[in-house]
């Protein structure tokens, strides 16, 4: 059962994202999602985020693990991370989400004040978090999205209803492990790094001697720490990485996938179409034909 606000908080995500896929909203940081219908578990690559679903239900795989994020739990990645989503949804009851991609200045920002404030960081870093909705990060979020229905409003409140939307994720029941991981300790920092530096140059040839020298870290030490955090090689990463790009590039333009094969750094189209088919479980035409409604960015919904 939802209860008054988050019932208001859906009727305000019905009006901002009309049409199912991405919308994007008045702030860069923000954007919509919306599946009016049951997605198949499908690989997906999220950003470092803040995914919070206000109907319908999500859940989320990576290696043995199952995180679920629906109208009771939100999803943190404190990293950028591959893994495998499935939606529940409905025409008579869609799935409504809110994407916040994580600006890593506010929130080492606010990390410092939590510290100076007695906030100690009492947990382990995860790179993928699930932890419970509760009433001030509702009522913020609600907040956020009535001024995102307003340039002027969106402009002159939505930086400061995300620096409290961060803030409120922070102090939440998991935030001890969302503050670790933004605060980059340990090994799990330097492996954010070399994470960040293949978001960064993807395009760019890419070796574990160099992604281990950007960690500090010998290649033993790096492939071990890598795959406790990521699940997977640091080689599989990349590659899941490049194909994730490729098929947003079909997504959202024409080009063809001979093209984008080699902007992504196949050699051969047949190469591309062999690992897109193993990695996806469909050639790149058909899993572009069933994702256009699905990853589709559509423009912001302005009042």
């Amino acid at each position: 059962m939802m209860s008054a606000i988050q019932q208001q908080i859906c009727r305000a995500l019905q009006t901002l994202a009309p049409q199912e896929g991405y919308t994007a909203s008045l702030l860069d940081e923000v954007r919509f999602m919306r599946a009016d219908r049951p997605i198949e578990r499908t690989p997906v690559l999220y950003e470092p985020s803040i995914i919070i679903v206000c109907q319908g239900r999500k859940r989320g795989y990576l290696a043995d693990r199952v995180w679920h994020y629906d109208a009771q739990q939100f999803l943190v990645l404190s990293v950028p991370l591959p893994f495998s989503s499935e939606t529940e949804a409905t025409p008579e009851e869609p799935m409504l989400a809110v994407a916040v991609k994580l600006n890593l200045a506010l929130a080492t920002e606010l990390l410092m004040l939590v510290g100076e404030a007695g906030k100690p960081i009492p947990s382990a870093p995860e790179g993928m978090i699930a932890t419970s909705l509760d009433a001030p990060l509702l009522d913020v979020l609600h907040r956020l999205l009535l001024a995102l229905q307003s340039p002027l409003e969106a402009k002159a409140l939505g930086k400061s209803l995300l620096r409290e939307l961060y803030f409120r994720v922070l102090m939440s029941e998991q935030g001890g492990a969302i503050r670790a991981a933004l605060a980059c300790q340990g090994h799990f920092g330097r492996i954010s790094r070399a994470l960040n530096h293949i978001h960064q140059q993807w395009q760019s040839p890419l070796s574990v001697p160099l992604l281990a020298a950007t960690a500090g870290m010998s290649v033993p030490r790096f492939h071990l720490h890598f795959k406790a955090i990521t699940h997977t090689s640091p080689i599989q990463y990349i590659k899941s990485v490049r194909l994730h790009q490729a098929r947003l590039m079909m997504i959202r333009s024409q080009i063809p996938a001979s093209k984008i094969a080699l902007q992504v750094g196949y050699e051969s189209a047949s190469q591309f179409n062999r690992e897109f088919r193993r990695f996806f479980g469909r050639s790149p035409g058909e899993e572009t034909r069933r994702m256009k409604q699905a990853l589709a960015l559509l423009p912001a919904i302005e009042h």
